[in-house]
């Protein structure tokens, strides 16, 4: 994320969801005015680089997938997650880094019928785990 108050609102919508856990690369910071509770309710985990992330993630039986627009992206709503699985976010402007793309299981994407052509990060991961939980309604 280039924008703390980007992580801020994943990280208040996460604790809504019921999801305890988030990993950030980088300078990742929490702004409690913007995430309140949630700052408190979420394990932030903060690496230097994602592939060792995923690694560990991969190893410990989840699904990576990662929320961009790209070459065999799969329509969100067409996709099946699996119970286990690990959303991977980009960089606002950059997307998902091409070395993690590559280890993906694979990629969703969000459709839009205007202009831009997509959400910005926060809100396009708030709707990708509202998918996810709805999927799961049981928790």
């Amino acid at each position: 994320m280039r924008s703390q108050v980007n992580l801020s609102r994943i990280v208040r919508a996460a604790s809504c969801l019921g999801i305890t856990q988030i990993i950030a690369c980088g300078q990742a910071k929490v702004d409690r005015k913007i995430a309140r509770d949630a700052a408190d309710a979420i394990d932030l985990q903060i690496h230097r680089s994602m592939p060792p992330v995923i690694e560990k993630l991969r190893a410990d039986g989840f699904d990576i997938v990662g929320l961009e627009q790209c070459s065999g992206s799969i329509r969100l709503y067409d996709y099946s997650f699996n119970r286990k699985t690990a959303l991977v976010v980009g960089n606002e402007r950059k997307g998902i880094d091409t070395d993690v793309l590559k280890m993906l299981d694979a990629a969703v994407e969000i459709p839009v019928h205007g202009l831009p052509h997509s959400f910005n990060a926060a809100t396009a991961t708030v709707i990708a785990m509202y998918e996810y939980c709805r999927q799961f309604p049981s928790g």
